[in-house]
């Protein structure tokens, strides 16, 4: 069984940068499909953004669009999501997932099998 484990949260200031990671153990997933989803207290937690096994195929929210960048390595085993131009209503519970089904990336929870614990990334204004 895959464990997804994710790093990098933390606190930063309106207009800052992190570099989320979530490093994949137990076995290779570079024929999974990763993404990134995101939960803010009281809300629902919401796709951010996706990549396909290969790399070559990302699709985001339009929330972030222009300013995150999913990125992977499938020889670390590690998939990434820069997220640039940070504002307030990015604070959230960062999670990563995969799907090695085959399918088409999805966006909604349900497409996806394994889930890593989170990590927390506060945005100040």
């Amino acid at each position: 069984q895959v464990q997804l484990v994710e790093s990098g949260g933390g606190l930063v200031q309106a207009g800052g940068s992190l570099r989320l990671s979530c490093a994949a153990s137990g076995r290779s997933f570079s024929w999974c499909t990763m993404a990134w989803f995101r939960q803010a207290p009281g809300k629902e937690r919401e796709f951010v953004a996706v990549i396909t096994w290969s790399g070559g195929g990302t699709y985001y929210a339009d929330s972030v669009k222009g300013r995150f960048t999913i990125s992977r390595d499938n020889a670390k085993n590690t998939v990434y999501l820069q997220m640039n131009s940070l504002k307030p209503e990015d604070t959230a519970v960062y999670y990563c997932a995969e799907d090695c089904r085959a399918r088409a990336p999805g966006v909604t929870r349900d497409e996806y099998d394994s889930w890593g614990q989170g990590t927390q990334v506060t945005v100040s204004s």
